[in-house]
Protein backbone atom coordinates (compact mmCIF):
# COMPACT_ATOMS: atom_id res chain seq x y z
CA UNK A 1 0.00 0.00 0.00
CA UNK A 2 1.50 3.67 -1.20
CA UNK A 3 1.88 5.92 1.86
CA UNK A 4 -0.82 7.87 0.60
CA UNK A 5 -3.48 5.16 0.50
CA UNK A 6 -2.23 4.34 3.73
CA UNK A 7 -2.98 7.75 5.04
CA UNK A 8 -6.37 7.86 3.53
CA UNK A 9 -6.67 4.17 5.09
CA UNK A 10 -6.29 5.33 8.37
CA UNK A 11 -7.86 9.18 8.27
CA UNK A 12 -11.57 6.60 7.55
CA UNK A 13 -10.23 4.60 10.33
CA UNK A 14 -9.77 7.45 12.97
CA UNK A 15 -12.89 9.94 11.72
CA UNK A 16 -15.01 7.68 10.08
CA UNK A 17 -15.13 9.25 6.82
CA UNK A 18 -13.18 9.54 3.84
CA UNK A 19 -10.40 12.17 3.48
CA UNK A 20 -11.15 15.42 1.43
CA UNK A 21 -7.76 14.87 -0.07
CA UNK A 22 -4.11 13.35 -0.02
CA UNK A 23 -1.22 15.28 0.21
CA UNK A 24 2.40 13.86 0.28
CA UNK A 25 5.94 14.94 0.17
CA UNK A 26 9.24 13.03 -0.13
CA UNK A 27 12.71 12.54 2.12
CA UNK A 28 15.68 13.40 -0.17
CA UNK A 29 19.50 12.22 -0.44
CA UNK A 30 21.65 15.26 -1.24
CA UNK A 31 24.37 13.95 -3.83
CA UNK A 32 26.74 16.63 -2.13
CA UNK A 33 26.64 19.99 -0.75
CA UNK A 34 26.41 19.50 2.71
CA UNK A 35 25.82 22.32 5.23
CA UNK A 36 26.41 25.10 2.31
CA UNK A 37 22.59 25.72 2.35
CA UNK A 38 22.63 28.75 5.26
CA UNK A 39 26.12 29.84 4.12
CA UNK A 40 24.26 30.76 0.70
CA UNK A 41 25.73 28.20 -1.27
CA UNK A 42 25.02 25.41 -3.75
CA UNK A 43 23.24 22.32 -3.29
CA UNK A 44 22.76 19.06 -5.12
CA UNK A 45 20.16 17.27 -3.90
CA UNK A 46 17.32 14.75 -5.12
CA UNK A 47 13.96 13.28 -4.01
CA UNK A 48 13.68 9.79 -2.75
CA UNK A 49 10.78 7.44 -3.56
CA UNK A 50 9.95 7.55 0.04
CA UNK A 51 7.06 9.52 1.60
CA UNK A 52 5.41 10.83 4.39
CA UNK A 53 1.44 11.64 3.19
CA UNK A 54 -0.96 13.80 4.64
CA UNK A 55 -4.48 12.97 4.42
CA UNK A 56 -6.76 15.92 5.29
CA UNK A 57 -10.43 17.27 5.24
CA UNK A 58 -11.60 20.77 6.64
CA UNK A 59 -13.51 22.05 9.83
CA UNK A 60 -15.47 24.53 10.67
CA UNK A 61 -13.63 25.87 13.37
CA UNK A 62 -9.65 26.95 13.88
CA UNK A 63 -9.03 23.44 15.54
CA UNK A 64 -6.10 21.05 13.95
CA UNK A 65 -6.05 17.57 14.79
CA UNK A 66 -3.19 15.49 14.11
CA UNK A 67 -2.74 11.31 13.77
CA UNK A 68 0.42 9.59 12.68
CA UNK A 69 0.59 5.92 11.82
CA UNK A 70 3.72 4.58 13.40
CA UNK A 71 6.10 2.17 11.72
CA UNK A 72 4.89 -0.18 14.46
CA UNK A 73 1.27 0.25 12.97
CA UNK A 74 0.14 2.34 15.89
CA UNK A 75 -1.63 5.56 16.17
CA UNK A 76 -0.67 8.81 17.91
CA UNK A 77 -3.15 11.36 18.28
CA UNK A 78 -2.16 15.25 19.53
CA UNK A 79 -4.19 17.36 21.47
CA UNK A 80 -6.77 19.47 19.75
CA UNK A 81 -4.44 22.63 18.50
CA UNK A 82 -6.09 26.11 19.05
CA UNK A 83 -4.33 27.73 15.36
CA UNK A 84 -5.45 31.05 16.85
CA UNK A 85 -3.15 30.21 20.35
CA UNK A 86 -0.35 28.40 18.19
CA UNK A 87 2.92 29.89 19.67
CA UNK A 88 6.41 28.74 20.11
CA UNK A 89 7.35 26.83 22.88
CA UNK A 90 3.97 25.69 23.72
CA UNK A 91 4.07 22.53 21.62
CA UNK A 92 6.35 19.65 21.84
CA UNK A 93 7.57 16.14 20.45
CA UNK A 94 6.40 15.15 17.15
CA UNK A 95 3.28 17.63 16.96
CA UNK A 96 5.76 20.61 17.40
CA UNK A 97 6.53 20.46 13.29
CA UNK A 98 3.03 19.94 11.83
CA UNK A 99 1.98 23.00 14.70
CA UNK A 100 4.92 25.08 13.53
CA UNK A 101 3.32 24.48 9.82
CA UNK A 102 0.16 25.49 10.95
CA UNK A 103 1.29 28.83 13.10
CA UNK A 104 3.19 30.25 10.07
CA UNK A 105 0.61 29.47 7.26
CA UNK A 106 -1.74 31.24 10.15
CA UNK A 107 0.59 34.15 9.20
CA UNK A 108 0.32 34.10 5.85
CA UNK A 109 -3.63 34.30 5.78
CA UNK A 110 -4.65 30.29 6.17
CA UNK A 111 -6.07 29.46 9.65
CA UNK A 112 -8.93 27.55 8.60
CA UNK A 113 -9.25 23.98 11.03
CA UNK A 114 -8.28 20.72 10.10
CA UNK A 115 -8.04 16.86 10.35
CA UNK A 116 -4.78 15.30 9.42
CA UNK A 117 -3.65 11.73 9.13
CA UNK A 118 -0.15 11.21 8.22
CA UNK A 119 1.21 7.77 7.16
CA UNK A 120 4.66 7.08 5.69
CA UNK A 121 7.64 5.17 4.60
CA UNK A 122 10.63 7.89 5.09
CA UNK A 123 13.25 6.66 7.84
CA UNK A 124 12.92 8.15 10.77
CA UNK A 125 16.92 9.80 12.30
CA UNK A 126 18.31 8.47 9.33
CA UNK A 127 19.13 11.94 7.58
CA UNK A 128 16.82 11.21 5.37
CA UNK A 129 14.84 14.76 5.84
CA UNK A 130 12.04 12.34 7.59
CA UNK A 131 11.18 15.56 9.24
CA UNK A 132 10.88 18.08 6.23
CA UNK A 133 8.39 16.04 4.41
CA UNK A 134 6.56 16.02 7.15
CA UNK A 135 6.63 19.54 7.35
CA UNK A 136 5.93 20.16 3.29
CA UNK A 137 3.25 17.56 3.17
CA UNK A 138 1.20 19.19 6.30
CA UNK A 139 1.80 22.54 3.83
CA UNK A 140 0.48 21.44 0.95
CA UNK A 141 -2.55 19.89 2.54
CA UNK A 142 -3.15 22.67 4.61
CA UNK A 143 -2.75 25.01 1.21
CA UNK A 144 -4.65 22.64 -0.69
CA UNK A 145 -7.47 22.44 1.89
CA UNK A 146 -7.73 26.38 1.43
CA UNK A 147 -8.20 25.83 -2.61
CA UNK A 148 -4.36 26.45 -3.58
CA UNK A 149 -2.58 23.91 -4.99
CA UNK A 150 1.27 24.46 -6.06
CA UNK A 151 1.97 25.18 -9.58
CA UNK A 152 -1.77 26.49 -10.37
CA UNK A 153 -2.27 29.64 -11.72
CA UNK A 154 -4.95 31.08 -9.67
CA UNK A 155 -4.04 34.78 -7.90
CA UNK A 156 -1.75 34.61 -4.43
CA UNK A 157 -0.60 31.23 -5.76
CA UNK A 158 2.67 31.01 -3.55
CA UNK A 159 5.70 29.18 -5.70
CA UNK A 160 7.13 25.82 -4.68
CA UNK A 161 10.48 27.88 -2.95
CA UNK A 162 8.33 30.60 -1.25
CA UNK A 163 6.63 27.56 0.39
CA UNK A 164 10.38 26.04 1.64
CA UNK A 165 11.17 29.40 3.01
CA UNK A 166 7.86 29.32 5.13
CA UNK A 167 8.28 25.40 5.83
CA UNK A 168 11.89 26.51 6.72
CA UNK A 169 10.44 29.30 8.99
CA UNK A 170 8.33 26.49 11.12
CA UNK A 171 11.86 24.61 11.47
CA UNK A 172 14.09 27.23 12.94
CA UNK A 173 11.49 29.59 14.50
CA UNK A 174 9.24 27.20 15.90
CA UNK A 175 10.18 23.61 16.14
CA UNK A 176 13.90 25.23 16.88
CA UNK A 177 16.07 23.29 14.76
CA UNK A 178 18.48 25.96 12.96
CA UNK A 179 18.22 24.28 9.62
CA UNK A 180 18.89 25.69 6.45
CA UNK A 181 17.27 25.67 3.37
CA UNK A 182 18.19 22.47 1.38
CA UNK A 183 16.18 19.83 2.43
CA UNK A 184 12.55 21.82 2.41
CA UNK A 185 13.47 22.79 -1.14
CA UNK A 186 14.49 19.26 -2.21
CA UNK A 187 11.21 17.96 -1.11
CA UNK A 188 8.83 20.55 -2.82
CA UNK A 189 11.30 21.08 -5.80
CA UNK A 190 13.29 18.22 -6.94
CA UNK A 191 11.93 15.96 -10.03
CA UNK A 192 11.77 12.51 -11.10
CA UNK A 193 15.80 11.06 -12.91
CA UNK A 194 17.17 14.79 -11.91
CA UNK A 195 19.34 16.31 -9.72
CA UNK A 196 18.57 19.78 -8.03
CA UNK A 197 21.41 22.24 -8.75
CA UNK A 198 20.11 25.02 -6.23
CA UNK A 199 21.79 28.65 -5.81
CA UNK A 200 20.48 29.22 -2.01
CA UNK A 201 21.07 32.69 -2.18
CA UNK A 202 19.77 33.48 -5.71
CA UNK A 203 16.60 30.68 -5.40
CA UNK A 204 17.76 29.96 -8.86
CA UNK A 205 17.61 25.89 -9.60
CA UNK A 206 18.63 24.13 -12.51
CA UNK A 207 16.86 20.12 -12.81
CA UNK A 208 20.30 18.11 -13.87
CA UNK A 209 19.87 15.11 -15.70
CA UNK A 210 20.69 11.82 -13.32
CA UNK A 211 20.45 8.37 -14.74
CA UNK A 212 22.71 6.61 -12.44
CA UNK A 213 21.19 2.96 -13.63
CA UNK A 214 22.01 3.96 -17.77
CA UNK A 215 25.92 4.30 -16.55
CA UNK A 216 25.75 0.79 -15.08
CA UNK A 217 26.21 2.77 -11.64
CA UNK A 218 23.69 3.05 -8.44
CA UNK A 219 23.85 5.36 -5.39
CA UNK A 220 23.60 3.00 -2.38
CA UNK A 221 22.05 4.96 0.85
CA UNK A 222 23.93 3.16 4.20
CA UNK A 223 21.49 3.93 7.32
CA UNK A 224 23.49 3.36 10.00
CA UNK A 225 20.63 3.47 12.59
CA UNK A 226 22.43 5.67 14.52
CA UNK A 227 19.70 8.66 15.77
CA UNK A 228 20.62 12.44 15.15
CA UNK A 229 19.32 15.74 16.05
CA UNK A 230 19.38 19.00 14.73
CA UNK A 231 18.35 21.39 17.89
CA UNK A 232 20.19 19.79 20.10
CA UNK A 233 23.25 21.87 19.91
CA UNK A 234 26.47 20.57 17.97
CA UNK A 235 24.68 21.29 14.77
CA UNK A 236 23.54 24.91 15.46
CA UNK A 237 27.05 25.58 17.02
CA UNK A 238 28.76 24.80 13.56
CA UNK A 239 26.29 27.17 12.03
CA UNK A 240 27.30 30.05 14.36
CA UNK A 241 30.72 29.57 13.59
CA UNK A 242 30.34 30.60 9.61
CA UNK A 243 28.11 33.43 10.38
CA UNK A 244 30.68 34.99 12.84
CA UNK A 245 33.61 33.39 10.39
CA UNK A 246 31.34 35.68 7.49
CA UNK A 247 31.17 38.82 9.72
CA UNK A 248 35.15 38.76 10.80
CA UNK A 249 35.57 37.97 7.11
CA UNK A 250 33.46 41.22 6.12
CA UNK A 251 31.08 39.20 3.80
CA UNK A 252 27.61 38.54 3.87
CA UNK A 253 28.32 34.64 3.62
CA UNK A 254 31.07 32.54 3.18
CA UNK A 255 29.51 31.58 -0.03
CA UNK A 256 31.16 35.06 -1.05
CA UNK A 257 35.04 33.62 -0.43
CA UNK A 258 35.76 32.16 -3.66
CA UNK A 259 38.39 28.89 -3.95
CA UNK A 260 41.26 31.39 -5.21
CA UNK A 261 40.81 33.79 -2.13
CA UNK A 262 40.64 30.77 0.57
CA UNK A 263 43.88 31.06 1.94
CA UNK A 264 43.84 34.84 2.32
CA UNK A 265 41.03 34.41 4.53
CA UNK A 266 41.81 31.42 6.50
CA UNK A 267 45.31 33.71 7.41
CA UNK A 268 42.61 36.36 8.66
CA UNK A 269 40.53 33.80 10.95
CA UNK A 270 40.99 32.63 14.51
CA UNK A 271 42.33 28.89 14.49
CA UNK A 272 38.36 27.74 15.40
CA UNK A 273 36.88 28.83 12.54
CA UNK A 274 39.70 27.85 10.11
CA UNK A 275 38.22 24.51 9.87
CA UNK A 276 34.46 25.37 9.35
CA UNK A 277 35.15 27.98 6.74
CA UNK A 278 37.70 25.68 4.64
CA UNK A 279 35.26 23.16 4.58
CA UNK A 280 31.77 25.67 3.47
CA UNK A 281 34.29 27.45 0.25
CA UNK A 282 35.87 24.04 -0.68
CA UNK A 283 32.43 22.07 -0.78
CA UNK A 284 30.85 24.75 -2.81
CA UNK A 285 33.01 24.27 -5.04
CA UNK A 286 32.67 20.50 -5.22
CA UNK A 287 29.22 20.96 -6.17
CA UNK A 288 30.42 23.33 -9.22
CA UNK A 289 32.84 20.33 -10.07
CA UNK A 290 30.00 17.31 -9.71
CA UNK A 291 27.73 19.36 -11.68
CA UNK A 292 29.85 19.84 -14.61
CA UNK A 293 30.94 16.51 -14.49
CA UNK A 294 27.06 14.99 -14.58
CA UNK A 295 26.75 17.49 -17.72
CA UNK A 296 29.55 16.14 -19.27
CA UNK A 297 27.57 12.99 -18.85
CA UNK A 298 30.54 12.12 -16.23
CA UNK A 299 28.66 10.51 -13.94
CA UNK A 300 31.38 8.01 -12.51
CA UNK A 301 34.16 10.59 -12.29
CA UNK A 302 32.32 12.40 -9.24
CA UNK A 303 34.05 9.48 -6.94
CA UNK A 304 36.89 11.31 -5.58
CA UNK A 305 34.73 14.94 -5.01
CA UNK A 306 32.28 12.37 -3.12
CA UNK A 307 34.95 11.05 -0.99
CA UNK A 308 36.87 14.22 -1.02
CA UNK A 309 33.44 15.94 0.78
CA UNK A 310 33.43 13.42 3.58
CA UNK A 311 37.06 13.71 4.32
CA UNK A 312 35.95 17.78 4.83
CA UNK A 313 32.71 17.08 6.85
CA UNK A 314 35.06 14.47 9.05
CA UNK A 315 38.33 16.56 9.33
CA UNK A 316 37.11 20.01 9.16
CA UNK A 317 33.46 20.53 10.02
CA UNK A 318 33.87 17.35 12.38
CA UNK A 319 29.95 16.41 12.06
CA UNK A 320 30.33 12.45 11.60
CA UNK A 321 30.76 9.83 13.84
CA UNK A 322 32.03 6.36 13.84
CA UNK A 323 29.23 4.49 12.93
CA UNK A 324 29.45 6.91 9.78
CA UNK A 325 33.04 6.64 9.19
CA UNK A 326 33.15 2.80 9.46
CA UNK A 327 30.34 3.08 6.78
CA UNK A 328 32.12 4.98 4.48
CA UNK A 329 35.26 3.02 4.94
CA UNK A 330 33.84 -0.01 4.33
CA UNK A 331 31.79 1.00 1.28
CA UNK A 332 35.19 2.67 -0.37
CA UNK A 333 37.22 -0.72 0.38
CA UNK A 334 34.56 -3.11 -1.12
CA UNK A 335 34.65 -1.25 -4.42
CA UNK A 336 32.60 2.05 -3.98
CA UNK A 337 33.63 5.23 -6.30
CA UNK A 338 33.16 7.29 -3.58
CA UNK A 339 30.78 7.46 -0.49
CA UNK A 340 30.56 10.46 2.52
CA UNK A 341 28.09 10.76 4.83
CA UNK A 342 24.83 13.10 4.49
CA UNK A 343 22.57 15.06 6.26
CA UNK A 344 23.53 17.45 9.37
CA UNK A 345 25.71 14.63 10.71
CA UNK A 346 26.48 13.12 14.30
CA UNK A 347 24.48 9.71 13.16
CA UNK A 348 22.04 8.97 10.19
CA UNK A 349 23.25 7.97 6.78
CA UNK A 350 25.96 7.77 4.36
CA UNK A 351 25.48 6.98 0.38
CA UNK A 352 27.92 5.18 -1.61
CA UNK A 353 28.53 5.74 -5.39
CA UNK A 354 28.44 1.81 -6.86
CA UNK A 355 28.45 0.05 -9.97
CA UNK A 356 25.69 -1.86 -9.84
CA UNK A 357 27.52 -5.43 -9.73
CA UNK A 358 29.32 -4.25 -6.63
CA UNK A 359 25.56 -3.08 -4.30
CA UNK A 360 25.23 -6.45 -2.79
CA UNK A 361 28.98 -6.80 -2.11
CA UNK A 362 29.31 -3.19 -0.69
CA UNK A 363 25.87 -3.79 1.52
CA UNK A 364 27.55 -6.80 2.76
CA UNK A 365 30.57 -5.40 3.39
CA UNK A 366 29.11 -2.47 5.59
CA UNK A 367 26.85 -4.97 7.43
CA UNK A 368 29.91 -7.56 7.97
CA UNK A 369 32.15 -4.31 9.48
CA UNK A 370 28.97 -3.28 11.53
CA UNK A 371 29.03 -6.53 12.98
CA UNK A 372 32.34 -6.67 13.79
CA UNK A 373 32.39 -3.31 15.71
CA UNK A 374 29.52 -4.38 17.92
CA UNK A 375 26.91 -1.75 15.87
CA UNK A 376 23.47 -2.20 15.24
CA UNK A 377 22.90 -4.19 11.97
CA UNK A 378 22.36 -0.69 8.98
CA UNK A 379 19.94 -1.20 6.52
CA UNK A 380 20.99 -0.30 2.88
CA UNK A 381 18.93 0.31 -0.02
CA UNK A 382 19.31 1.86 -3.73
CA UNK A 383 17.84 5.75 -4.14
CA UNK A 384 16.32 6.63 -7.57
CA UNK A 385 15.96 9.97 -7.97
CA UNK A 386 11.92 10.42 -7.72
CA UNK A 387 9.16 13.04 -7.55
CA UNK A 388 9.01 16.17 -5.43
CA UNK A 389 5.70 16.80 -3.22
CA UNK A 390 1.95 16.84 -4.74
CA UNK A 391 -1.31 15.84 -4.40
CA UNK A 392 -1.80 11.99 -4.73
CA UNK A 393 -4.90 10.93 -6.60
CA UNK A 394 -6.30 7.75 -4.97
CA UNK A 395 -7.87 5.33 -7.59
Amino acid sequence: MSPAAEAAATFRSVHGRAPEGVWSAPGRVNLIGEHTDYNDGFVLPFALPHRLAAAASRRDDQVLTVATLGSDGKIQETGPLEIPALEPGNTDGWAAYPAGVAWVLRDEGFDRGADLVIAGDVPSGAGLSSSHALECAVALALLGLSGIELDGDAPGTPTRHQVARWVQRSENDFVGAPTGLLDQTASLCCTEAHVLFHDVRTGESEQVPFDAASAGLAVLVIDTRTKHALNDGAYGERRRGTELASEQLGVKALRDITLDGLQSALDKLPADLVPLTRHVVTENQRVLDVVDLLRADRLADVGPLIDASHNSLRDDYRVSCPELDLAVDAARKAGALGARMIGGGFGGSAIALVRESDVDGVEAACVSAFDAAGYRKPRAFVAVPSRGAGRDHLS
